[in-house]
């Protein structure tokens, strides 16, 4: 067996999918499984047209070039033709549930055209039991046995950090700055926490304009700090040094915000919607979205440090939970199963 990984979105600025396939593929490697690392690094995957020329003219061409008996779409994506079996990871079915601001065109080849193309799998792979459950009643004529669960791992770099004692002040949110991931309601919180501040990090959409706008109203702009995209160094670093990780989104088919927070012993506060409660399992406050209140409340206590107690404990539960070598073990698994 060896397996052709589409890995492209680990190109450039990798977020979450780029996360996912960077931790994937060595840890298949290391389980002795034989991986063919398909990416194009001259090609933006996050230009649209770029990245459908990838998944439907060069992944196909690379897939069937690179000798694998099979393809794992680990992107959401599928080639309309191929001859080869198809495994998918399906991380959510955002785009057809809350992308409602996104352009028609992307929204009809990330939601409708890739759905039906999953039918075309062998196997699916979702990163959660709320992402399962939101697909299948997507797919009524598809066999559920062959949807399955397999969390994603979180990285070394994140397992093995080092904690300082926590800066107490601030709030760190990870990952692109659009609307489904609800900034904004940190931002609303913040006026109430004094001393506190906001670092986002990750790509920016015409939303982060609305977060800052909407912190200028509430004369909180200079605590509010949207560097973009950073290395992983500082990334790391910021989960050294702050107070707490926030999740406050609408919607997350798996949450890697806080999977990392967990396994890097960084206090966490995430929303009561989709995937979060799952990921976090009582490990971190699990707040309802529109509490500001309450959110306030968690937020200060984890900035008090007011949990420090069962830190290592929740720590070293997450690392076992999100291990990479069970992730792949997992994946080995499907492989395996799919008729050659």
């Amino acid at each position: 067996m060896k397996v052709a990984l589409d890995a492209q979105l680990s190109v450039g600025t990798a977020t979450g999918i780029g996360e996912y396939v960077r931790g994937l593929e060595p840890a298949l490697r290391r389980r002795g499984v034989d991986v063919a690392r398909l990416c194009e690094p001259r090609l933006d995957p996050w230009r649209f047209d770029r990245r459908v020329l990838w998944d439907q003219v060069l992944l196909p061409l690379r897939a069937k070039n690179s000798g694998a008996t099979l393809l794992h779409c680990a992107a959401g994506t599928v080639p309309r033709r191929i001859g080869l079996p198809i495994v998918v990871t399906v991380h959510d079915v955002a785009w057809l549930s809350v992308q409602e601001h996104a352009r028609a065109y992307a929204r009809y080849y990330f939601g409708t055209f890739s759905l039906r193309r999953y039918h075309r799998a062998a196997s699916i792979v979702v990163d959660s039991h709320f992402s399962r459950n939101a697909l299948l009643p997507l797919m009524r004529d598809f066999d559920p046995r062959r949807v399955q669960v397999v969390y994603p791992g979180v990285a070394d770099d994140f397992c093995t950090l080092v904690r300082n004692a926590g800066d107490g002040r601030t709030i760190l949110v990870v990952g692109t700055i659009e609307r489904r991931k609800n900034l904004e309601l940190l931002v609303r919180a913040l006026p109430r926490l004094d001393r506190a501040r906001i670092v986002a990090v990750g790509p920016h959409t015409a939303y982060a304009g609305e977060c800052a706008e909407l912190a200028r109203r509430l004369n909180v702009a200079d605590r509010l700090e949207m560097p973009g995209y950073i290395s992983r160094e500082a990334l790391l670093q910021l989960h050294r040094e702050c107070g707490v990780v926030a999740v406050p989104s609408r919607y997350e088919g798996f949450g890697y915000a806080a999977a990392q927070a967990l396994c890097a012993g960084v206090p966490s506060v995430v929303s009561d919607r989709s995937a979060l409660p799952e990921v976090v399992r009582g490990d971190a406050p699990v707040v309802a979205l529109g509490d500001v209140d309450a959110w306030v409340a968690a937020l200060g206590a984890a900035l008090r440090g007011d949990d420090d107690a069962r830190a290592a404990q929740v720590r070293a539960g997450a690392i076992a939970r999100f291990s990479w070598d069970a992730s792949a073990k997992l994946m080995e698994a499907i492989y395996g199963a799919v008729p050659q």
